[in-house]
């Protein structure tokens, strides 16, 4: 089964095209598990439990396990996941961007160490960056388009020659010709609304979105379902992060995210 296969079935199993983000902070965690060796791990297997009814997809950003020597945390993570809630697939938020041998690592890293089903990558060196990751038929491979940060216009929105931006010309490398197997999506972000409207248009229904930027960054909910939705009412992964994972730092904070994301899926179907 590919990627989006599997991605297809979770969101008609779940309802949803929520995915929650994965970003733990120790920092901001409750109380109750200050101080456990295996905190990281514990919190985020509580949010993961206290979301998957909500969800269609969860997605791990690996600098928040690396830079605490949590990686080990991660593969318990991934692994639960994938035991308890098995039609959630696992996109690994990396950015990768590198070619020949170092990229296949990155990618035995992603698909064999944590099982990711997705691993975010950067285009910005072309398609030998890409590659080694699509030699996994049966994985997916987001890549970098238009960014949710305010700092992705200065290479972003460079014209081309021929008088389109980077970001859609990288869209179109995508759509049309690194995509042959079915296995790619973009990151586009909600806080640019008519530029997801753009890659929507340009690449056509296929290709899900991986999209940032919706609660703490600002993205408005019926701007980005309105814009990036493929015809069937489905196409993407509309991520959040913190505002679900720290919906509470009381007692109540697995009951909290579980209600934020209720509530934040419900708002993106009222749109749909």
């Amino acid at each position: 089964m590919t990627f989006l296969n599997r991605l297809e079935n979770a969101w008609t199993a779940s309802g949803s095209l929520l995915q929650v983000g994965l970003d733990p902070d120790p920092q901001r965690f409750p109380r109750d598990l200050q101080g456990q060796p295996d905190a990281i791990f514990q919190f985020c297997r509580a949010i993961v439990d206290a979301t998957a009814e909500y969800a269609c997809s969860f997605k791990p950003q690996i600098a928040y396990f690396a830079a605490h020597r949590a990686e080990d945390q991660l593969e318990a993570l991934c692994r639960h996941i994938r035991e308890h809630h098995p039609d959630r697939p696992i996109v690994l938020d990396a950015k990768r961007g590198d070619i020949g041998s170092t990229a296949e690592n990155y990618a035995r890293e992603a698909f064999e160490r944590y099982q990711a089903d997705a691993l975010t990558v950067s285009p910005y060196m072309g398609l030998d960056s890409i590659e080694p990751y699509l030699a996994w038929s049966d994985r997916g491979v987001i890549v970098l388009c238009r960014t949710s940060n305010p700092g992705g216009s200065d290479l972003q929105f460079l014209q081309m020659a021929d008088g389109q931006p980077l970001y859609l010309h990288v869209a179109g490398l995508v759509a049309d010709k690194w995509n042959a197997g079915g296995q790619c999506g973009l990151v586009v972000g909600a806080t640019f609304p008519n530029e997801l409207a753009a890659v929507r248009a340009r690449i056509g229904d296929a290709v899900p979105l991986l999209v940032p930027g919706i609660g703490a960054q600002g993205g408005d909910v019926t701007a980005t379902v309105q814009a990036g939705a493929n015809k069937s009412g489905t196409g993407m992964m509309i991520n959040s992060s913190r505002a679900i994972l720290y919906a509470s730092g009381g007692d109540d904070w697995r009951e909290a995210a579980g209600k934020a994301a209720r509530g934040l899926r419900d708002e993106i179907n009222a749109v749909r």
